[in-house]
Formats: structure tokens, C-alpha cells, sequence
């Protein structure tokens, strides 16, 4: 397969698949998501961002269809489907579907899952940044699909030929429109603290790890915009972009002043991700393998839709 989208037991590839208009996260983005890269048919750091996607789901009291093992064991085997083993895997929670109330129904979630070909960011890439005021509401740490104002800001972002966008509230820098933000510091890692104003990232946990292995001290405290402009290094993270240097905001260079320091970090987390990429010899467990092996066999695939154009017209 080219790509694979799954819905409550329906498989099919992506431009195939359809959801029902009832679905809560089509009028109401009521649910939550994660993602990561997988390389190799590896799928990186999963129990952490399954970790992440079942807290998100229990703060918006979703109760997710499957358990975090049999959910884990059904990603693993899926991306082994498409033909190109580098992928982006997306997965979804909405609260069901039912006529469309503020009140919650009383029906099943529904589960979501997307596969497309994609290849992690290389390191050397820099990036150039837009600064962005923070309209979002107060639940930043919870990985919902309500996304508008991100949506919004990196649009303006792409349509200046940016890469990101960095949101500011109350004169301090948050995050990225899609990604954490840091800086470093007369070496020292500046990272906003992890509260209810930003997504408590993987990538920016592992950064945060690895600088502890290197020495490298950190103060998780917020940092305003100057302190940005004046930083040796401005540091992009997320789970496709590990460790990416920034160079430019709002048309002004940025960075460019600690490069040792930065490389250090670079290679440290991409030898890291690397080895966590590599095939893994243990075997999963096997009730659920085949609780899962039984979910996917008794999937409905979708078949394939027909080209209209080549339709025979009935006299």
C-alpha cells in the first residue's frame, strides 16, 4: 500500500476512506492525537507518545477504544502494510459520533489511525521563523485537534517563506506553531517550563535528557523575545524535526554563535534516534499480537473506488 488510513476497523488507502458526518471531530475537532516518524518499520520513541496520546484522552475524559498494548502491538503491525518503511504515523481518538450537541453522547469513541511515506528532517536544515502573537486557549498540554490558531499562524509563516512560527504571550515565548522552541545560552539550555501554556514535547524531553548525559545545564523557565534575538543558538524541536537550528526571525539573523555546542547536541540525538530506529528483535507479546491479528483480519477494506470517466453511460 502507498498509504493506510484506518477507521473503527475499516482499512483502506487514505483517499479511499471516508468517516461519518456525525463524527464529533468533524464539528467540533473533539478529540485528541499524537504522531511520530518511523524509520525502518520502526516506529520512534511509541510507548512515550502512547504515553502521552492516553493522558491527552483521559484529561478530555475520552475513554480510548483499545488498550494502550493492543493499540501499540495494531500500529506496529500496520506500518509493516505500506511499501516504503519510512512513514508518518498519525493517530486519532474523536468522542463518536452522534447528532451534534455540546453535551457528551453516550456512544463509543472512534479511532483513526494514518500512514503516509515521509522522511525525518536532516539536521543540517536551518530554519527561518515568524513570530507570532499567542491566541490559543489554556489547554496547550492536552494534544487535542483543535489547531486553528496554529493552522493559522504557520500559514502566515509558509506564505512568507518561513518554516515556523514562534507564538509570544504576555512578552515571553511559548512555543511553535507545531514544535517546541529553546535557546541556548552562554551554554546553558533555556527551555519554557512544561504547564497547561505548552505541549510537553518528546523531542524536547530527550533534548532535555541528552543535555543532562553532555553537562549541559538547563533552566525550564520562560524567556522572553530579546533574550531569543540575543541567544547563541535557537533550537527547533519536534518528532520529525530532533534537533533543527533556527537562523532567521521575522527577517533578522538569529544563532550562529555556539555551533560546537549545538553539533554536540545534533549528533547526540541523532545517534540516539538511530539506535532506537534499529529492528528490534523482541518478540511482542502474543495475546495480544493475536488479538490484534484477529481485529485486522475481520477489518472491512475498502474497496477500490472507480475512475467515473470510465463509467459506461446506461441508455
Amino acid at each position: 500500500m502507498k498509504t493506510l488510513g484506518y477507521y473503527n476497523g475499516r482499512i483502506g488507502e487514505l483517499d479511499e476512506m471516508s468517516v461519518p458526518m456525525l463524527d464529533r471531530g468533524a464539528y467540533f475537532g473533539d478529540g485528541v492525537y499524537d504522531a511520530s516518524m518511523c524509520v525502518g518499520y520502526v516506529i520512534h520513541n511509541l510507548e512515550e507518545h502512547l504515553d502521552r496520546f492516553y493522558r491527552s484522552a483521559e484529561l478530555m475524559n475520552i475513554e480510548v477504544p483499545l488498550a494502550k498494548e493492543t493499540l501499540r502491538t495494531m500500529l506496529c503491525e500496520l506500518v509493516r502494510r505500506l511499501d516504503d518503511p519510512d512513514q508518518f504515523v498519525y493517530w486519532q481518538v474523536t468522542r463518536g459520533t452522534a447528532p451534534r450537541s455540546h453535551a457528551f453522547p453516550d456512544v463509543p469513541a472512534n479511532l483513526w489511525i494514518m500512514l503516509t511515506p515521509e522522511k525525518i528532517v536532516p539536521l543540517d536544515q536551518e530554519y527561518r521563523l515568524i513570530s507570532a502573537p499567542d491566541t490559543r486557549y489554556e489547554y496547550c498540554n492536552i494534544k487535542t485537534l483543535n489547531l486553528l490558531p496554529s493552522v493559522l499562524a504557520y500559514q502566515q509563516a509558509r506564505s512568507k517563506g518561513c518554516d515556523e512560527a514562534v507564538f509570544h504571550k504576555n512578552g515571553f515565548i511559548t512555543e511553535c506553531a507545531h514544535s517546541n522552541i529553546h535557546i541556548l545560552h552562554h551554554s546553558v539550555l533555556v527551555t519554557h517550563p512544561a504547564d497547561h501554556q505548552i505541549l510537553p514535547g518528546i523531542a524536547r524531553a530527550h533534548l532535555i535528557r541528552m543535555c543532562g548525559e553532555l553537562g549541559i545545564p538547563v533552566l525550564e523557565q520562560p524567556f522572553s523575545m530579546e533574550e531569543l534575538l540575543d541567544a547563541d543558538e535557537v533550537i527547533v524541536t519536534s518528532c520529525s524535526d530532533l534537533c533543527i537550528r533556527a537562523r532567521e526571525l521575522d527577517g533578522k539573523p538569529i544563532g550562529g554563535k555556539d555551533p560546537v555546542l549545538l553539533k554536540q547536541l545534533q549528533d547526540a540525538l541523532w545517534a540516539e534516534f538511530l539506535e532506537s530506529t534499529k529492528a528490534i528483535a523482541v518478540a511482542p507479546d502474543w495475546a495480544q499480537l493475536q488479538l490484534v491479528k484477529h481485529i485486522l483480519l475481520h477489518s472491512n477494506p475498502i474497496p477500490k473506488r472507480t475512475d467515473p470517466a470510465r463509467k459506461q453511460i446506461q441508455p
